[in-house]
C-alpha cells in the first residue's frame, strides 16, 4: 500500500510529529522513508545592499543547518528500524510546497506525511500553509499531522 513515504523536515516541532506519524505507518507496513528538507533560497531575497551579509555564506548556514536536521530525523528513523534515505533541495524561485510536490512526483511516493501548525484565520491567510497547499496539487495521497499545541 504505502511502501515509499515522503517526509518534509524543518526541525520544527510539527514536522517532528510528520515524522513520528511517518514512522509508525512505516514500521507497520514496512515502508521506506524519504526525509525531504528544503532550503527557502528565495526566503532571503532582499534589496541589494539592504543588509552587509555575505549572501553566500548565509545561504551555505542555511543548507548547513538542513544537513543537521535531516541527520537528526534520519538517526531517529534507523534506530526504529526503518530503511530510510534523505534529500535536499533548494527552493531558488517559486514556493516550498511545490518542491515537495515535485519531490513526491520524481521519487515517486505512495504518500506524503506532513507536520502542520494548524493556523486558522488571519495567521494562515497571511502566512499561507505549504502543508495546505501540498495537500492541494499532490500526485500522492497527504496525512497531515497536527502541531500538539493546536486546539481541536
Amino acid at each position: 500500500m504505502y511502501q515509499r513515504i515522503l517526509v518534509p523536515v524543518d526541525g520544527s516541532d510539527s514536522s517532528k510529529r510528520g515524522l513520528d506519524e511517518a514512522l509508525k505507518i512505516a514500521l507497520e507496513l514496512g515502508s521506506k522513508i524519504r526525509l525531504l528538507h528544503v532550503v527557502d533560497d528565495a526566503s532571503l531575497a532582499m534589496p541589494v545592499g539592504a543588509f552587509a551579509v555575505n549572501m553566500s555564506e548565509l545561504l551555505a548556514s542555511l543548507a548547513e543547518a538542513g544537513e543537521r536536521i535531516l541527520a537528526e530525523a534520519k538517526r531517529i528513523a534507523q534506530a526504529r528500524g526503518v530503511v530510510v534515505e534523505t534529500a535536499t533541495r533548494h527552493c531558488s524561485a517559486g514556493r516550498v510546497c511545490d518542491v515537495i510536490v515535485q519531490e513526491a512526483a520524481e521519487w515517486p511516493s505512495d504518500l506524503i506525511v506532513i507536520g502542520t501548525h494548524g493556523r486558522r484565520g488571519a495567521g494562515r491567510f497571511f502566512l499561507g500553509s505549504d502543508a495546505e497547499q501540498v495537500l492541494r496539487v499532490s500526485p500522492a495521497p497527504v496525512l497531515l499531522v497536527r502541531d500538539a499545541g493546536t486546539s481541536r
